[in-house]
């Protein structure tokens, strides 16, 4: 069975597959806990390979742990066998996030124009060709940073948090008006990218995935995009038995 770790910003996702490629296993840890959860996952499942990937901070004897129980790991790059061509400036600064999603939408919807959004600490947009070749994309703030920036870089705007019930178009106060800039800020930001895109690459396939896709999709008028709350895992799953 294959172990897939994904170490974000601010959580651990991780998640096992069996040898039919079906996710049989998900769970979110925080990194205070994850060595504990890790060892309770191999008493339950025969894991045999790992990949990680690293966009947040390392943990600590996570490399210990695996060797323990004799679980064969690479950290997703670059520089592994990927299921796409790499045009792009500077690939080995691509965040492995991207890499395993971009891999994702290849493995779902191969030989289109795809353009991957995910929403999570950083929104990141990734466009790959029906050629299957990655050109890159944009990188921009999140729901956090940007209730985040308002209040780290004013005197008086309170920090706040992304909400599940619908922003109004029109603040009717200091709080409401915040939300509304961000939230329906951002959702205007992502429809943006996706009318651009599309008036150029046709026909495309959209993704919006992450952790703040559930409060943004609401917003988007264009509704062309496909939710898929697991892309980044079965991109990296699919990395993994390339280059077992």
């Amino acid at each position: 069975m294959n172990l897939i770790i994904d170490i974000g910003n601010t959580s651990i996702k991780t998640a096992v597959f069996d040898r039919h490629h079906k996710m049989i296993y998900f769970n979110r840890s925080m990194p205070v806990t994850y060595l504990d959860d890790l060892k309770h996952l191999t008493k339950n499942y025969r894991l045999r390979h790992a990949l990680i990937s690293m966009v947040g901070p390392q943990v600590k004897d996570l490399e210990s742990c695996l060797k323990d129980e004799k679980i064969s790991f690479l950290y997703l790059n670059n520089r592994l066998k990927l299921p796409f061509k790499i045009a792009y400036n500077t690939p080995e600064t691509i965040g492995a996030d991207r890499l395993a999603l971009t891999a994702g939408a290849v493995l779902l919807t191969p030989n289109k124009h795809q353009l991957i959004i995910d929403a999570g600490t950083c929104v990141t947009y990734d466009f790959i060709d029906a050629e299957n070749v990655y050109h890159g994309g944009a990188i921009s703030p999140g729901l956090q940073l940007r209730y985040k920036a308002l209040n780290d870089y004013t005197a008086n705007l309170p920090l706040l948090k992304p909400q599940d019930k619908i922003v109004d178009l029109i603040g009717k106060d200091t709080k409401t008006s915040i939300q509304s800039g961000v939230v329906r800020g951002l959702a205007n930001e992502i429809e943006g990218f996706i009318v651009k895109y599309n008036l150029k690459f046709k026909p495309l396939t959209v993704y919006l995935t992450g952790g703040d896709e559930k409060v943004l999709d609401r917003y988007i008028k264009n509704k062309i995009f496909v939710s898929s709350k697991f892309l980044l895992m079965e991109g990296m799953n699919y990395i993994l038995n390339l280059n077992k």
